[in-house]
Formats: C-alpha cells, structure tokens, sequence
C-alpha cells in the first residue's frame, strides 16, 4: 500500500486595491487567492472563522458545538486592502491581500493573528497500492510495511491546480494520495507572542504545563487524549474544529500551527474571554455546558483490576465498614460477561454487556447489597464486541462496526456515530445490566485505541459520518454521548455517572470524568499527571482524575513483591504522595493491576501507611459541602475544579511554567510531593493574595516561595486569603449518612470573600427545574463580619433548621450559631 502527498505552490490571483466584501447576518465574507473566508460571530466575544477553496461544496455540521449564532450588533468597515468588523468586544481584521485574520481588543491591542498566505489545502486522495515508497518504509505518516496490499490498486490524481495559499516560494512536499477517499489536508498558521504561554490541547503526558515549542500529535489513544483548544494568557481562547489525526506544531521560526489529515474547510473558532475563568466560560457556551454529579460520586471510590465474583466485590464493602474507612463507590471491571478464557486477547465473549459468569449469579442481590451497605456500584462496559457476542452479531447485521485492528485482538469497536447502534447497545445495558439498580458506567477503552498494522483501508472505513479518518477524534465523545441520552431517555430519577477513558470537545455535556489511562506507578510519571490534568481541564471539561498509585506498579519491582506491591516500602510511599495529590481531584479513586490496593493491603490500622490513606480519606469527607458547592459553580457558572495558577492570578507571570502545582476550586492551592523521600517542598504563592497554611493556618504573603516541611502524611496545601469553607463536622461512613445539620465555616481573613453553600436532592435531575437551595456567605473584612445570608430556593427533604460553626483561621476566633433560613450576621 502506498500513500502520496502531493503540494502545489499556487500562483496569486490579483489584489484589488480596495477591500471587496459581502455583510452578513453573522459578520463578513470574502474572497483571498482562491480562499473563501467568512467570519462569522457567535456572539460578541466568540468568532468562527472558516475557510475553503472558492466555490467548493460541502456542509459542515460542527461535532462539538451546540451553541446556535445569536444576534449581535456589529459594524463593518474598510481601510485600504484590510475589512473590519467589529463588536462590543472584538474587531477582527481581514488583509485581502494575504488573507490574515487578525484579532484585537477593543483598544486595537492585538490578541492572535494568522500568518500572512498561512492556509493550507493539500489535496488528498487515499487508496490501496502495491508498493511501498521511501517515506513508507521510513514509516511516515505513522504507517508500516505491513499495509501493503490492502484493497485495490489504483492510479495516483494529480493535485495541479487546486486552490490555496502558499506563501511565495513555498517548497513542495511530497504526499500521500489514494482514489479511495478524496478529501483535504487542512492547515492554518498562526503567530503568537514570544513570551505567550497557552495551554490546553486536551491530556498529553510530557509533563510540560506552558505548550509551546512543541510538536504535538493530537491522535487518540491511551493515556493520550487529543483535543484541538488552547487558551492563552492573554485571554483569549482557540479552539480548531476537525476530528481527524491532527498535529500541533509550535517553534520561534515557523509560528503556531494546526494541520489536520482531512477536512473540506478550515474551521475554527476564537474566544475572548479576557481571563482563564471566562474563557473556560466561553468554551461550555460553545459546546456545552457540565451537569451535576451525584453528591455520592465525590466520596471515595475503590477498586482493582478486577474482583472475580459478587462475593468478592460485596465483601471488600463490607470490610471498609468493618473498619470504620469511609467508602461511596466500588467498580466492577471486566468478565463478569462470561467464565474468561486463559488468553483475554482470545475473549470472544469480550463485552458481551450480561452477567454470565457463574461467579455473577445474583446480580441484584449485589447491587442490593452495596446499597444496603451506603455504597454505589458502576461496572465496566466497552465500545468493542468480542465476535462471539450477540451484540457483535446485531452490529454487523446492520453495518455499525468499525474494522481496525485494537485490543482484544477478538473485538471490534461499533459505529458510535450510527444513532441506530447506539440505541441497541443502551437497550442491551439497560435490560441487562441498568434494570438492577446499576448506578454507573466505567466506559474504558472509548479511544478506541488503535494497533497495528494501521491501514489506509481502515481509516477509509465509512461510518454514519462519513470516512472514519474524518471523525476519528470525536469518537470518545460519541461513545460516551450514547450512554448519557440512553439513560437520560430512560429516568431522571438517577444522574448519569460515567468514568472513561478518552475525551474530546464538549464531552463535559455528557456527565463524563476522564482518567488518565493506563500509566505506570513512577514518581516521574506521577509528576506528569498534573499538567495532564490541568491542560485537560483548561479544554472545558471539568471532570479527571487518576488511578491513585498508577494502573501499572513499578517497573522495578523486586520479584518477592510480585503480585502484591502494596507491601513494597518504595511503593507504599509513592501511593501515599499519589493519594494526597488525588484527594484535591473531582474524583477519589483508588485502582490498579497485578495487586490489591485496598486500605488494608498497605499495612493494618496504626501503620503510617494506613493512617496517611485514611487521614486523606476523612479529610475527603470534611470537605464534602466544599466539594459539591463548587460542583454546582462549574454547572451553574461554568466553574472550574482544577486551575492553573494563572487562572487565579493572571498578572503573575512567574506562575506561567509551574507544572507541580495547582488549585482546587477557589480556596485550595496544593502543591504535591513529586520527589522521592523528600522531606521538604519548596511552594510558590502567587501574588494575587495572602495564604494561609492549611495545616497550621500561618498566615504569607503572596509574590514568594516559602518552604514546607513534608513528612510522610503532609501534603502543602494553602488556602487564599477571603476564603470561606464550609465543612462537615460528624464522621461518616458515606457521603449521605449525616444530614449536613452541624457544619464548620472556616473564614480566612485578609480581604473581602464570599461563597454559596449549595444543596439539593443529590441524585436526580430536579434542580434542572430549580429544585435546590443555595446560603450565600460574605466575609466583610474590615468589619470582621460574616453574613450568612437569607436561603434561596427549597427541595423536599431540606433542613430547615441547622447550627453553623464559625471560625476565624489563625486569629482563634468561634461562635456557634443556629440558623433557619434567614440572614444571620456573625460579628468578630
């Protein structure tokens, strides 16, 4: 098989000496060498731009955005070869002579520009052929030898001629081309400012924080999840919207660009939000917003890979409660569909979404069970079918299935964009699996990943939207979004919970949290997590978190603790340091392979290795009220639970690099142990605030480093100046076991702060409706004075009678006051 690449360097037509442009509803379209270019406003502070050869036929349905163009008050105007159209927030420029779009401010501040001549549309024709050229058997393209022979051979079609905009001079490059399937590689260069810093461009594990000068592939796979969004310092945010392999490619010489493998246009959108929050913002705008976890799902959750029977999965409940160890969640991963052969990889029965494993006789005398014990249950089900299932059998029948080689070896992944395949693999969870109480999906393998040999025949492969190579990215969010309207469709009693493995742009709408993948236990690769969450979140899905302790143990492990590296002192440290990091996560969640990462496994009660687990475990819980409040910011306002410090202190630009710390919500700044056996951290405090050390509550100023003692069981934390945290007062077992009638609000004096205390019925859709209550709480600093103020809204089964317990941090200051629902004023 072969595939080639073929550029042409295009002549320019003539440039008119005065711009000529047509206005539009949305804003201005026009015509530049050969490229139609429309710039079209959403709204006044978001832009698509999109571009295509002139008079080209296509239709472009955006994937990821849901947001509908609203009436926007603009004026249009011409200087010389440039057009401008303007609205309250931005003025975008057209250079009809290079055709740059350019964005400003206001002011005439520039924000981001293209590159003069910077699109690019190569011509591709992808099909079969029998021999292999140069750059094949180099592996360009990411493509072996061993795809030779695929399909049919056919004859390569020349690209002369085709329009575009290459800058003059412009080399030619050498590219793929098939008869198969005909379609265009899509490029758009910009340029950015040198001392810039974006993030974003979904979760890669390079560990840097600042994307620049980087090539990155934006392909889906494990542990990798690609997402084509960047925000930048400066405010603003761009997201590029294609779903085929896309590379990023950020240098000093050549500027920013995106180039995707197919595309009928260039077709992007620019976000100006003037800071991190409202960007984030701007982003849920556009493709949608995050709904409301259960309050359940904020608790800890425990697994492994895999509890073998029912008994087994019930029992591990019922022993976190014989010792007293706050538990929510326990996940039951694969086979339970059938008695699993030796070999996974030769599962035939491989996600045949049905308990028949004898092991699962009483599938709801389980889930009873978990229930009965104050824990829920989600279980494992994939977007591949072993051939031996029913399932597998159904989608072939209706030619949902998407042949490309992955793993097991025996499964094939369906046609998530086929809505017909949908409804039968949601009617199979439902009638098999959802009808016992079931209270959540772990959708593992939502990539889906893809081995080799990659073909160009694969990728040709016609799903419902077209060629598989064209929508390739946006699996994950397919997948995913068949669940969440199959259940939604079936009850709103019960909010979808669904923990998956891959994302793309606008997955938040869906009710997913992502985790990152299959990683191996390192203090290296544990390092890395932060920024792979922290550019995720800044994408605008607010949902992560990690296997605490890494799905793979240790590399190195000594062979004596094979099979059980929770005894391993090494270990048992690092998943300590892991548990601090992911206790300030959306989600708690303990998991692992070729082990037992229960409590118990580290060590028995009294051990420092136990006590630093359940330390953070019950600290958990504190913070539950604290939790689930920013859980309705990021619903209600489009919050977000895990920030980059710039995000907080936008002006500070020494946070610009850090990648070994973060804030959870508005209140916590925590900076994780990364290094092995250190005894001590060094912490930046950005300068937009005094902090407080969460431990002593010592109080800093902001704009230094301190350092931090760290033994074993103590994680820097600190807490800005304003805040105030509403926590739980009573030991619990689970999250819902004690009404929230006695809570702590720590006030961290300073300046001026506030906060909504935010409660519902926590497990169904009726604050949709506005079924909730929410207490707004200010901090007036210079009088020393709290407000609780008077409760807004009201759900069944609200308190309506509670006490407050009201503390000054460092100054030793508490009074306990009872409250009813009307504003009460606390003096210090």
């Amino acid at each position: 098989m072969k595939k080639f690449f073929i550029l042409l360097v295009l002549g320019f037509l003539p440039v008119f000496a005065f711009a000529q442009f047509q206005k539009t509803e949305q804003g201005v379209k026009t015509t530049v060498n050969g490229i139609d270019i429309k710039v079209e406003f959403y709204s006044p502070d978001i832009v698509r731009v999109l571009k295509s050869p002139a008079d080209s036929t296509f239709t472009k349905e955006s994937l990821s955005v849901i947001m509908k163009p609203g009436k926007v008050d603009l004026s249009a105007s011409t200087t010389g070869s440039v057009i401008e159209v303007k609205s309250s927030s931005l003025a975008v420029r057209i250079d009809t002579k290079t055709g740059k779009v350019s964005f400003q401010d206001l002011k005439g501040t520039n924000l981001l520009a293209e590159k003069d001549y910077g699109v690019q549309f190569v011509p591709m024709v992808y099909t079969s052929r029998s021999a292999i050229t140069a750059a094949l058997e180099a592996g360009a393209y990411g493509f072996s030898p061993a795809m030779v022979n695929q399909g049919a051979p056919g004859q390569a079609v020349s690209a002369a001629g085709q329009p575009g905009q290459a800058a003059p001079g412009a080399a030619q490059r050498p590219r793929m081309q098939t008869i198969t399937e005909r379609t265009n590689e899509v490029s758009q260069g910009f340029l950015l400012d040198q001392d810039e810093a974006i993030y974003g461009l979904g979760q890669q594990q390079d560990g840097f924080m600042n994307q620049r000068n980087q090539r990155l592939v934006l392909d889906q796979n494990n542990m990798l999840v690609a997402i084509p969004y960047f925000a930048s310092t400066k405010g603003y945010g761009l997201f590029w919207d294609n779903y085929s392999r896309t590379v990023f490619l950020d240098t000093p010489s050549s500027g920013t660009t995106f180039t995707s493998d197919a595309g009928d246009c260039v077709d992007y959108y620019f976000l100006y939000g003037t800071n991190g929050d409202k960007t984030v913002a701007l982003m849920r705008d556009l493709t949608g917003n995050a709904p409301m976890m259960p309050l359940w799902t904020f608790g800890y959750w425990q697994s492994k890979e895999r509890y073998e029977s029912q008994d087994e999965t019930v029992g591990i409940v019922e022993k976190y409660r014989e010792l007293g160890v706050p538990l929510d969640g326990i996940i039951q991963d694969w086979k339970y569909w059938g008695v699993p052969p030796a070999d996974p990889s030769n599962d035939e029965q491989w996600n045949a979404i049905r308990f028949a494993n004898p092991a699962y006789p009483d599938p709801q005398g389980m889930i009873d069970k978990v229930h009965a014990l104050g824990a829920h249950m989600i279980i494992s089900v994939w977007s591949q079918f072993g051939k031996g299932t029913d399932m597998y059998k159904e989608l072939e029948k209706m030619n949902a299935l998407i042949p490309i080689n992955t793993w097991p070896a025996i499964s094939v992944p369906y046609d998530v964009f086929n809505p017909k395949a949908n409804e039968l693999v949601w009617k199979n969870m439902n009638e098999n699996i959802f009808k016992y109480g079931m209270d959540g999906w772990w959708l593992d393998g939502t990539e889906p990943e893809i081995h080799e040999p990659r073909t160009v025949a694969q990728f040709n492969h016609q799903t419902a939207l077209g060629a598989f190579r064209n929508v390739r990215n946006a699996f994950p969010l397919f997948a995913n979004k068949g669940v969440y309207t199959g259940q939604r469709a079936t009850t709103s009693a019960k909010r979808v919970y669904l923990l998956t493995r891959s994302a793309f742009a606008g997955q938040q709408r869906y009710a997913a949290n992502t985790w990152s993948g299959d990683i191996t236990a390192s203090y290296d690769i544990f390092h890395k997590q932060i920024s792979a969450g922290l550019n995720f979140s800044i994408c605008g899905i607010p949902y992560w978190n990690t296997d605490i302790g890494a799905f793979y143990p240790p590399r190195n492990l000594p062979k004596e603790y094979v099979g059980k590296p929770a005894e391993y002192e090494p270990y048992k440290k690092l998943y300590a340091r892991w548990f601090q990091f992911s206790t300030f996560h959306p989600m708690l969640r303990s998991h692992g392979t070729r082990g037992a990462y229960e409590i118990w496994q580290f060590g028995e009660k009294g051990s420092w290795s136990y006590n630093n687990i359940e330390k953070y475990i019950n600290l958990r819980y504190t913070m539950l009220p604290y939790i689930y409040s920013t859980a309705w910011q990021v619903t209600n306002n489009q919050y977000s639970f895990l920030r980059h410090l710039y995000m907080d202190a936008p002006s500070d630009k020494n946070t610009y690099k850090i990648d070994d710390e973060f804030m959870f919500g508005s209140a916590f700044l925590v900076a994780p142990v990364v290094v092995e056996d250190a005894t001590s951290r060094e912490v930046y405090l950005p300068n937009s605030s005094k902090w407080f050390d969460f431990w002593t509550e010592e109080s800093f100023d902001g704009g230094q480093k301190v350092t931090k003692a760290t033994p074993i069981d103590v994680v820097p934390v600190y807490v800005k100046a304003g805040s105030i945290l509403p926590l739980t007062t009573a030991k619990v077992q689970y999250a819902e076991e004690i009404p929230w009638n006695k809570l702590e609000l720590r006030v961290y004096p300073g300046t001026d702060g506030s906060f909504v205390l935010y409660e519902d019925e926590k497990d169904n859709y009726n604050y949709e409706k506005g079924v909730y209550s929410e207490i707004p709480l200010t901090w007036d600093n210079a009088a020393k004075t709290l407000t609780i103020g008077a409760r807004k809204g009201e759900f069944p089964g609200m308190l309506t009678k509670r006490k407050f317990v009201v503390n000054v941090a460092g100054e030793k200051l508490s009074k306990t006051i009872s409250y009813s629902g009307k504003e009460v004023i606390v003096k210090f």
